[in-house]
């Protein structure tokens, strides 16, 4: 059986926890932050996880992490 590429967007995008589950980044804290009050930036610092229906589809695309 030939190995499977890992998706190079995806490697840099979302790292697995010891259970299974798919880790992330928040979105909206690249640009445009002096609207945004300090508390939300600083909650857009923490890691979320990433919904269970995308899960399969992020698995597939980083099969080795």
């Amino acid at each position: 059986m030939p190995k499977i590429k890992t998706h190079s967007g995806a490697k840099k995008r979302y790292k697995l926890s010891k259970t299974g589950k798919a880790i992330r980044a928040h979105a909206y804290k690249s640009h445009i932050l002096n609207k945004k009050s300090a508390k939300r930036k600083r909650n857009l610092r923490q890691t979320t996880t990433a919904d269970k229906t995308n899960l399969a589809t992020i698995k597939r695309l980083i099969p080795y992490k």
